[in-house]
């Protein structure tokens, strides 16, 4: 069976679909999961979750790293990992070395260029750093997925790219190729209610997952699956239908339009999910997690 290499960047722990999204890249037999990174807040909380979430199904070796914990010059940030409260008392590791995994991305990228897929499912700091830092990266990466921006609703903004806006700025702005951005305008339309959530969540890694997806259920009456949409599009990109061209961010220290995203048509590196088959995603995902 070909895999295809990936490797995940994600803020595991604030919204539930992160750890969702994990479980599918953990179970789909033609994903070679190359390691996860971790960026936005408390780094080491975010990586014990995605540690108990490997250990669930037996992964004792998907390598993990920390990633910066601020934005690179303003932004909300998120400093809190609310869902580390259903790991804390496993007494999980917390003592990882940080601020190593944009170095752990450009020495694995660099190893097997034109293979690998950067899956960006948090705010783009990590990414950001990795792009400055060594420009060629994107030259050297199969593709980039971004569960991020909106691009067909008006003047909202979308979370991952508001939280660091100067970071999505750096990104959209650095010469790629392969880019696919899967917008909060159609990623909403993959919604589950808490009740369905709990009866589907019924064997490993989900019911790991579906432990921490308690805490979001107690402000929450239903789950949207934002990142594991994202994840499923590097293995079944027709479930989505899609516009091209070249994504452009709003920037400004302070301004209320920061992390605004818009999609200029026409010839460039971006395509931007339109549509989605919904019962085509969720059959997609359960099965896979399912094992079936």
């Amino acid at each position: 069976m070909n895999k295809l290499p990936v490797l995940l960047d994600t803020d595991i722990g604030s919204d539930i679909d992160d750890a969702v999204a994990l479980a599918y890249l953990l179970k789909k037999p033609q994903c070679e999961l190359l390691g996860i990174t971790t960026v936005s807040g408390d780094v080491q909380q975010r990586a014990a979750l995605a540690e108990a979430i490997c250990l669930s199904v037996g992964r004792h070796n998907v390598p993990i790293h920390c990633g910066r914990r601020d934005v690179l010059i303003d932004g909300p940030g998120q400093p809190n990992v609310p869902q580390f409260e259903a790991i804390a008392s496993t007494r999980p590791r917390l003592n990882r070395p940080e601020n190593d995994a944009v170095e752990f991305m450009r020495k694995t990228i660099r190893a097997r260029p034109g293979e690998i897929t950067l899956l960006s499912i948090g705010p783009y700091s990590n990414i950001a750093l990795l792009f400055a830092l060594d420009p060629e990266i994107p030259s050297l990466l199969k593709s980039i997925v971004s569960m991020g921006g909106i691009f067909f609703a008006g003047d909202r903004r979308e979370w991952n790219a508001l939280v660091d806006p100067a970071a999505t700025a750096m990104v959209y702005g650095a010469k790629r190729q392969q880019h696919l951005s899967v917008g909060l305008d159609v990623t909403e339309r993959c919604r589950m209610s808490s009740d369905e959530v709990r009866s589907r969540f019924t064997d490993e890694p989900l019911i790991t997952v579906g432990r921490m997806a308690e805490t979001w259920f107690k402000h929450a009456d239903q789950l949207t699956f934002h990142d594991p949409l994202a994840a499923t599009l590097i293995f079944r990109p027709e479930l989505c239908t899609y516009d091209t061209g070249r994504v452009e961010v709003s920037y400004g220290v302070g301004s209320n339009a920061s992390g605004h995203t818009s999609l200029v048509p026409g010839v460039g590196p971006d395509r931007v999910a339109k549509t989605v088959n919904v019962d085509g995603f969720f059959e997609e995902y359960f099965k896979v997690v399912h094992g079936a």
